[in-house]
């Protein structure tokens, strides 16, 4: 089993910075995708950021410019640098990876989730 351990979250004003961090338990060059994922209160979860296992990166429209998802292979560790933070980033964090295994069978490994939370 897969664990995810997210870390960095926190409280912040509005135009402040945090980087989150998602520690895997095992080599990440084995996912097909590695993600980031919010939910705000009273919200759905909704996709923030996703690096694929060959480097391509996608951006939510709301978080593009301001957020930046990255890796550390070596680490086994995934990040979500935020910068220009707004009130309505505030939510839970969610660390995902996700795929299809070498016998065609779907994968997805999910963080316990950290709290950001941006004043205004």
């Amino acid at each position: 089993q897969v664990q995810l351990v997210e870390s960095g979250g926190g409280l912040v004003q509005a135009g402040g910075s945090l980087r989150l961090s998602c520690a895997a338990s095992r080599s990440i060059s084995g996912f097909n995708t590695m993600d980031w994922y919010r939910q705000p209160p009273g919200k759905e979860r909704e996709l923030v950021a996703t690096i694929t296992s060959g480097g391509n990166i996608n951006y939510a429209d709301s978080v593009k410019g301001r957020f930046t998802i990255s890796r550390d292979s070596a680490k086994n560790t995934v990040y979500l640098q935020m910068n220009s933070l707004k009130p309505e980033d505030t939510g839970v964090y969610y660390c995902h990876a996700g795929g299809v295994n070498a016998v065609f069978r779907r994968y997805d490994y999910w963080g316990q989730g950290t709290q950001v939370t941006v004043s205004s």
